[in-house]
């Protein structure tokens, strides 16, 4: 959130429409993919130029282009020019703090979306900006980052020329890659929820301060997974309304199914939340009972110590004329009261039930949270 912030900052005094790549250095080249499916085959270029690009839009088919990599605005807006695309639209591609959503231009639709990644040694989860531009015949996709997608499958079998997807518009195409978009949302989760389980038995066997810590960047990325989901979730539910041109109607009920997972996304990540909610009240709560416990146990001390002190500072006393001070047996008579007071408090303890009770009662507490957990 606060890096987002800092890359506004970056855009201040900067006119509207400026095309100014925005977000965390890069030092990879831009690439451009093309891929072209039509009746007389696929074809497959991993390095073409906006001007080849042109060139296979205008051609009846599929046209898929690519762009790995937003840190070369010239890149940007020559595609940006041959495509007609206006200059606030240029502007949001490279503005990589966008929050996902979807704008209706006047013969195409532009939706900004995340594509998420979770590092499981930091727990974090890493987001990469996702633009996607839907014409007439032409799908126009811009990632921050080059080296690797989530993607994979359906370039393969868009390239295959087999199936579905290469037979279909480019409003299936963009289905399919939101779909694996939101497939990978489980991965993560499931990932996130490892993690979380994993921390959840450290609370119940053995909890340490460092948990406290866990927990709460748990909790981050669980907010920052929500900020995600959210949006996503009403992208998917206006592109299911939208309907033609752009949006046939047999892709509609695959748009329908993909905003009932991302439904299903946005339970997982509350639920999450829920859960470190409630992992966060069973450590305070078990911390409380531990110091309950110790405390306990020292007042129990002080309080069987508080008698033998008055006995030993009352017969500490340098009077001369002190009758039990010249007793034979006055010093074994004094350590015969003190054992007889020390068994007699010990007993009223027990009778109370405060001798034993602690533990059982800070076991049952932590059974009642595993349960509720």
């Amino acid at each position: 959130m606060f890096d987002s912030l800092h890359r506004r900052i970056r855009k201040k005094g900067l006119p509207p429409g400026t095309v100014a790549y925005v977000g965390p250095e890069q030092s990879a080249q831009v690439a451009i993919e093309l891929i072209h499916a039509d009746a007389g085959g696929v074809r497959h270029d991993r390095a073409a130029s906006p001007e080849d690009c042109l060139k296979a839009a205008q051609t009846p088919g599929l046209t898929w282009i690519n762009v790995d990599g937003l840190h070369d605005p010239a890149c940007v807006t020559r595609l940006g020019e041959l495509f007609h695309l206006h200059p606030l639209v240029l502007e949001d591609i490279v503005h990589t703090g966008q929050r996902p959503k979807l704008d209706e231009l006047d013969s195409a639709l532009f939706a900004v979306l995340k594509m998420l990644r979770y590092n499981e040694d930091a727990r974090t989860i890493a987001d990469e900006q996702v633009s996607f531009v839907l014409m007439p015949g032409v799908l126009l996709t811009f990632q921050e980052k080059g080296g690797g997608d989530v993607f994979g499958e359906v370039r393969k079998r868009l390239v295959s020329g087999t199936g579905k997807l290469a037979k279909s518009g480019p409003d299936y195409l963009l289905y399919a890659l939101v779909d694996a978009m939101v497939d990978n949302y489980f991965v993560v989760l499931e990932r996130m929820g490892e993690d979380i389980e994993e921390v959840e038995e450290a609370l119940l066997s053995a909890p340490s301060p460092r948990d406290i810590a866990t927990i709460h960047g748990l909790r981050r990325e669980a907010l920052f997974l929500r900020r995600f989901v959210w949006p996503l979730r009403e992208v998917l539910a206006r592109l299911e309304k939208l309907g033609p041109p752009l949006v046939e109607d047999a892709t509609v009920l695959y748009l329908r199914d993909l905003y009932d997972h991302t439904i299903q996304v946005m339970d997982t990540v509350e639920t999450f939340r829920d859960m470190l909610s409630g992992m966060l009240d069973l450590y305070l709560s078990n911390a409380s009972l531990k110091l309950n416990e110790t405390m306990k146990v020292l007042t129990m001390i002080s309080t069987i110590f508080i008698p033998l002190s008055f006995l030993a500072s009352l017969y500490g006393m340098n009077f001369r004329h002190m009758p039990e001070l010249e007793t034979a047996y006055g010093y074994y008579v004094v350590l015969a009261v003190m054992a007889l007071t020390v068994a007699g408090m010990v007993l009223f303890f027990r009778r109370k039930g405060w001798l034993g009770s602690s533990a059982s009662g800070a076991d049952g507490g932590a059974e009642g949270d595993r349960d509720g957990g």
